[in-house]
C-alpha cells in the first residue's frame, strides 16, 4: 500500500520514513510483489506502437456445455438432446440456444467456433490464456499468457496505465480465477489485479496530491537518501522509471476507469449487475459490471482485460444453470459488443468467451453433464474479423469434431494477430535466452 506520509519518523528532516519511500509504486502480482518502477523497466524493453489494439478474454470456468449453448442436436436422443430449442439469429442458418435472444440478435458481429480440440482436461483457465498445457515448460515457470505476451512486446499504451488487467475475483477453486502467468517472461509482466493491495496502491494515503504533485522536491529527497539505500542494496537507484510510475500514481485515468459512478447509468443498466449469483460455489459469480469495467478499461488505454464469469461445471441441474448463466451472459455480453460498436471500438477489440472443456452429450441422472474434453465451444466478436459466420461443427450427438475442428492455439494465435502480434515470426526469449514460440498453429483463417 502506498505511504508516503503516514507515521512520523526520526528517519529523515520531513518526518517520512525510509520505509515509506521505499513502499511507493510496489503493486501487488500475484503472489510475488514488485516496484513499479521495475515494471516500468521491464516494459520499455519493447516500444509501444501507434495503434491501440485490445483483447477482453471471458473465461467461463468449469466448462461450459458446447450442446446447450451453440450447435444444439434437435436429432439427438432426449437423453442427449436436453431441454432447449434453438432460436433465429440475425445471420440466416445460425440458430443458438433460446436463453441467448440478445446475442442472437448481433450474431453479424459474431463467429461460433463449433468443434473446439485439444483441450487436456485441466479444471483450470491455462489453456485458454495460453493455448498450452500448463506442463509446457514447467521449470521456467510455463508459458506466457497473450496478456504478459503484450507487456514484453508491445508495452503500455499510456505510461499511466497497466497494459494487462485482470479482473478476476478470487474462487475457492483458484485455478478458475487465474487472470493469465506471466510465465517464463517473469512476474514482471504479470497482469495488474484492481483489488486488495493492488487497488490501494493506486490511491494516495496520507497525502495531497499537491504534496505528490511537486516531483521535484521528491526526487531531491531521494537523491539524499540515494547513500543509505544503495549500500542497504534495497534499491539500485532514482531513474527515469521511478518518474514514470510517479506518473501513474498521480494519474486518475486507471481509477476513473473503475469507478462505474463515471458511467452513464443508461449503460449500466443496459449491461445489468449478473444478481443474484446463482451456483457459484466455489467458482466465480456472475458479475456483468465486469464486462463494463473491461470495455473502460480499454478506452483509458489497457491492451488485455481477463475475467472469469460464472461456474459452469454443471454435473447437475446443468439446464437450470445454463437458464441462468446463460441469460446473465446473453445481456452483458451482447451489451459489451453494442456498446464497443457504437463507440467505434469494435474493429480494435477482440472479444472471446470459452471455457476449458465442453460437456458429455448423455445427460446423467442428476440432470447434469460431466467434464468432455474431446470438443468444446467459443464465441469470438469484434477484432476486424470477417464474423456473421459460424465455424466447424461436432457429430450428430456432440461427441467429437466432425467438421472444420479449431485448436485452442488456432483461438490464441487469432488474439494474438488481433492485437498486432505475429505469434510465429516473432518468438520471445526465456530466461535462459532461447527464442520460444508464441503458439505453433496459425491463426483462424476464416476469420483474420
Amino acid at each position: 500500500m502506498l505511504s508516503i506520509l503516514g507515521k512520523r519518523s526520526r528517519g529523515f528532516c520531513d518526518g517520512v520514513s525510509r520505509r515509506g519511500f521505499l513502499r511507493i509504486g510496489a503493486l501487488g502480482m500475484g503472489a510475488t510483489t514488485l516496484s513499479l518502477a521495475d515494471l516500468l523497466r521491464a516494459e520499455s524493453q519493447s516500444p509501444s506502437k501507434s495503434s491501440h489494439k485490445a483483447v477482453i478474454n471471458v473465461f467461463l470456468g468449469g466448462g461450459p456445455p458446447h450442446q446447450d449453448m451453440w450447435e444444439l442436436k434437435m436429432d439427438a436422443p432426449a437423453e442427449i438432446r436436453g431441454e432447449f430449442r434453438p432460436i433465429n439469429t440475425n445471420v440466416s442458418g445460425i440458430r443458438i440456444c433460446e436463453v441467448f435472444p440478445r446475442i442472437a440478435s448481433v450474431m453479424d458481429k459474431c463467429a461460433i467456433t463449433r468443434a473446439v480440440i485439444g483441450s487436456v482436461g485441466s479444471h483450470d483457465a491455462w489453456q485458454c490464456m495460453t493455448g498450452w498445457p500448463a506442463r509446457e515448460l514447467q521449470f521456467l515457470g510455463g508459458r506466457p499468457s497473450v496478456g504478459a505476451v503484450a507487456v514484453k512486446v508491445q508495452g503500455p499504451v499510456d505510461p499511466a496505465v497497466p497494459a494487462f488487467v485482470g479482473l478476476a475475483d478470487r474462487t475457492s477453486h483458484a485455478p478458475w480465477s487465474d487472470p493469465g502467468s506471466p510465465g517464463f517472461l517473469g512476474p514482471a509482466f504479470g497482469c495488474f489485479k484492481p483489488d486488495g493491495d493492488g487497488l490501494a496502491n493506486m490511491k494516495l494515503t496520507g497525502v495531497t496530491p499537491e504534496r505528490l504533485g511537486d516531483r521535484q522536491a521528491l526526487l531531491n529527497s531521494f537523491d539524499r537518501m540515494r547513500r543509505d539505500v544503495d549500500t542497504s542494496g534495497l534499491m539500485e537507484g532514482v531513474d527515469v522509471f521511478t518518474e514514470q510510475a510517479f506518473n501513474v500514481l498521480t494519474s486518475s485515468r486507471l481509477l476513473d476507469a473503475l469507478d462505474l459512478s463515471k458511467e452513464d447509468p443508461r449503460v449500466v443498466e443496459r449491461y445489468g449487475t449478473g444478481k443474484p449469483y446463482k451456483y457459484q460455489y466455489d467458482g466465480a459469480p456472475t458479475v456483468n459490471e465486469q464486462l463494463l469495467l473491461a470495455r473502460r478499461l480499454i478506452e483509458a488505454g489497457v491492451r488485455c482485460v481477463t475475467l472469469s464469469y460464472g461456474r459452469w461445471d454443471s454435473h447437475g441441474q446443468n439446464f437450470n444453470l445454463v437458464r441462468d448463466h446463460g441469460g446473465k451472459l446473453d445481456q452483458c455480453l451482447s451489451a459489451l459488443i453494442e456498446d464497443l460498436d457504437t463507440r467505434g471500438m469494435l474493429d480494435d477489440v477482440t472479444v472471446v468467451a470459452w471455457g476449458e472443456f465442453g460437456r458429455t452429450p448423455q445427460v446423467n441422472k442428476g440432470a447434469g453433464r460431466d467434464h468432455w474434453p474431446k470438443v468444446s465451444s467459443a464465441i469470438l466478436a469484434g477484432g476486424g474479423m470477417r464474423t456473421g459466420q459460424a465455424i466447424g461443427a461436432t457429430n450428430r450427438l456432440g461427441q467429437f469434431a466432425e467438421h472444420r475442428s479449431v485448436h485452442f492455439q488456432e483461438i490464441i494465435a487469432t488474439l494474438y494477430h488481433n492485437l498486432g502480434i505475429n505469434p510465429n515470426s516473432k518468438p520471445v526469449a526465456d530466461q535462459a535466452g532461447r527464442p520460444q514460440r508464441l503458439v505453433v498453429k496459425e491463426a483462424i483463417r476464416e476469420l483474420v
